[in-house]
C-alpha cells in the first residue's frame, strides 16, 4: 500500500473528507481537491500530515476542464503517479418540483455530479491505463440510492445526474477492465453530513430516521469504510458494482 497515491474530489468535507482520513490511514499519499473551502481541505490535510501521513490540497471545480487538468497535473506533478480516484464532489440544489428548476440550476447539477465525474474518470484512465504506460488503478463513483427511488418532490435533477453516474460506470468498468483498472460506484442512502443543510432541509436526517429500515441514518465513515474496500485490493475482482449503503432504504 505505502506509495499509492489517492485523489479525491470534493475532499474537504462529508463523505470526501472521511474518505481522505481512512485512506491516509491506509497509507494512500492523499491529494484533497476543494472548490471554494480552502480551510476545510487545509483542515483535512493538518489531520493527516498531524498522523504521519502525507497529503496536499488542490484546488479545482469539476465541472471546469481546465480546473480539472491542472488539478491532475499538479497530483502528478507532486507524486509522479496516481493510483485510485474516488469521483465525490457532487452538488444538490433546494427542495422542489422539476417546474420550478431553471435551467442554471440543471445546468450546474449535470455540470458538477455528471460532467465532473467524467472528466475526472477521463484523466485517470490516461495516467492508469496500461493501455497507455499506466501501472492500473481503481475509480469508484459516488452515486446515491436517489437514482433508483427518483427523489419525487425533492430533487429529481440530482436522482437523474446520479442515475447518469450509475450508467457510466457500468460502461466505463467494461471499457477499461482488461488495462488494469477498476471501476465501481458506491451508492449512500440518507448519510449525516451537511449536504441536507445545503437542500433546504437541515432536520432531514432526524425526519426520515423512522422510514429507514435500520431506523438510522448513516455516518460518513461507513460509506467511506465501502468505498476503501472497493479500492482496496481485496476487491481485486469487483468491478462494475454499484454497492448500496443504505441501512436498507
Amino acid at each position: 500500500m505505502d506509495g499509492k497515491v489517492l485523489l479525491v474530489t470534493g475532499g474537504s468535507r462529508g463523505i470526501g473528507a472521511a474518505v481522505a482520513l481512512r485512506g491516509a490511514g491506509e497509507g494512500y499519499l492523499v491529494a484533497v481537491n476543494y472548490s471554494a473551502n480552502r480551510a476545510a481541505a487545509d483542515s483535512v490535510v493538518e489531520q493527516i500530515v498531524s498522523t504521519g501521513g502525507e497529503a496536499f490540497a488542490v484546488a479545482g471545480d469539476v465541472g471546469n476542464e481546465a480546473d480539472v487538468l491542472a488539478m491532475f497535473a499538479a497530483v502528478e506533478a507532486r507524486w509522479g503517479r496516481l493510483d485510485a480516484l474516488v469521483n465525490n464532489a457532487g452538488i444538490v440544489g433546494h427542495k422542489a418540483r422539476l417546474e420550478d428548476m431553471d435551467l442554471a440550476r440543471l445546468d450546474r447539477v449535470i455540470r458538477i455530479n455528471v460532467l465532473g465525474t467524467l472528466l475526472c474518470s477521463r484523466e485517470a484512465v490516461k495516467r492508469m491505463s496500461t493501455r497507455h504506460g499506466g501501472h492500473g488503478g481503481s475509480i469508484v463513483n459516488l452515486s446515491s440510492v436517489a437514482a433508483v427511488l427518483g427523489a419525487p418532490s425533492t430533487y429529481v435533477d440530482y436522482a437523474a445526474s446520479k442515475g447518469a453516474v450509475d450508467s457510466f460506470t457500468t460502461g466505463l468498468a467494461r471499457e477499461v477492465a482488461a488495462e488494469g483498472i477498476r471501476v465501481n460506484a458506491v451508492r449512500p442512502g440518507i448519510i449525516d453530513t451537511e449536504i441536507h443543510a445545503a437542500s433546504g432541509m437541515p432536520d432531514r436526517v432526524a425526519e426520515t430516521a423512522a422510514s429507514i429500515p435500520m431506523q438510522r441514518a448513516g455516518t460518513a465513515d461507513e460509506v467511506a469504510s465501502a468505498i476503501l474496500w472497493l479500492l482496496s485490493d481485496a476487491a481485486s475482482y469487483t468491478t462494475g458494482a454499484l454497492l448500496t449503503v443504505s441501512g436498507g432504504r
